[in-house]
């Protein structure tokens, strides 16, 4: 784990945990000096955030309960704008504002970004602010894929605090219809050659 990462998360709570089960010691090395902080957006992130068509989004509410939403769309509808932040733009849905009236509350979000075929898997911790679509059209241009059909509402802009590259374990492999194509293309082409003799045996049957 990350230093930046690692001074959010291991809460006096987490830390009393770690101790309990024996992983303190394990842990420490993660919020010493010579830690990586792990605080900026570099090359990796940036394409391995901008590949993805969809992440896990946390927010907080007022009432100290956490929410989280699957934000989903065209690979590359989440953009990392520089080093520090993170943006997307936010659709039309089921107008109950959820996750908005969240973040105007409270800024801060957990992200989960997930590539299920490769089992890896970045987390980043951020706080947020809203841009509602008639304060910055411009902004909104930029943010939404050419060719979408859907009505953004607002951006949403998330300066990163943290980020985490998670391990692989348990994490399940799983492919879209579109990941799969490739995987399917040589069985369906060895289906179609099948049937092909198929037709030309029932035919040679015939004329005898």
């Amino acid at each position: 784990m990350a230093k930046a990462f690692a001074e959010i998360a291991f809460t006096p709570e987490v830390r009393a945990v770690q101790a309990r089960q024996g992983s303190a010691e394990a842990c420490a090395p993660f919020l010493s000096p010579e830690a990586d902080r792990a605080d900026l957006l570099g090359p990796a992130e940036r394409a391995f955030v901008e590949a993805r068509d969809g992440f896990y989004q946390a927010t907080v509410s007022s009432s100290g309960w956490p929410y989280v939403q699957f934000r989903g769309g065209p690979a590359g509808f989440i953009k990392a704008l520089d080093s520090r932040t993170l943006g997307y733009a936010d659709l039309r849905g089921n107008r109950q504002y959820l996750s908005a009236g969240n973040l105007e509350g409270d800024g801060r979000v957990a992200l989960f970004f997930m590539d299920y075929p490769h089992r890896r898997r970045l987390k980043v911790l951020g706080r947020a602010a809203l841009v509602a679509a008639e304060d910055d059209p411009a902004l909104i241009e930029a943010l939404f894929p050419k060719g979408w059909r859907a009505r953004p509402e607002r951006a949403v802009l998330i300066t990163v605090a943290a980020l985490d590259w998670n391990c692989p374990q348990h994490i399940p492999q799983r492919l879209t219809a579109a990941e799969f194509k490739p995987h399917l293309a040589p069985v369906l082409e060895e289906l179609e050659q099948l049937r092909a003799e198929n037709a030309r045996l029932r035919a040679a049957a015939a004329r005898d």
